[in-house]
């Protein structure tokens, strides 16, 4: 069983930072690219950061300059790292990664539960 925990939203000021994490648990052989999506209410989901197993990287263009997506050297974990949080960046945060699992040969999407971000003073 593979499962996807986010931590570390919260509440800040305008101009704050915050710093979330994806840990994946389970029999993983291994993550291939792993993804940060945000949902504000009323809004589609929309892809905020991507990191591929190359450790190349990509963004929505409203977080350029703010926000950097990382991972840990055993590759499980994802980060991001929000800086100069705008009101606008107020959603619920999810992590999406591509797991092969146990002793399948192909890659599965799988979810986190969110954790809610909210910037405002």
């Amino acid at each position: 069983q593979v499962q996807l925990v986010e931590s570390g939203g919260g509440l800040v000021q305008p101009g704050g930072s915050l710093r979330l994490s994806c840990a994946a648990s389970g029999t993983i052989s291994s993550i291939n690219t792993m993804v940060w999506y945000r949902q504000a209410p009323g809004k589609q989901r929309e892809r905020v950061a991507t990191i591929f197993s190359s450790g190349r990287t990509n963004y929505v263009d409203s977080v350029k300059g703010r926000f950097t997506i990382s991972r840990d050297n055993a590759g499980n974990t994802v980060y991001l790292q929000m800086n100069s949080l705008k009101p606008e960046d107020t959603a619920v945060y999810y992590c999406n990664a591509d797991i092969r699992s146990g002793s399948t040969l192909y890659y599965t999407p799988y979810w986190g539960r969110g954790t809610q971000v909210t910037v405002s003073s």
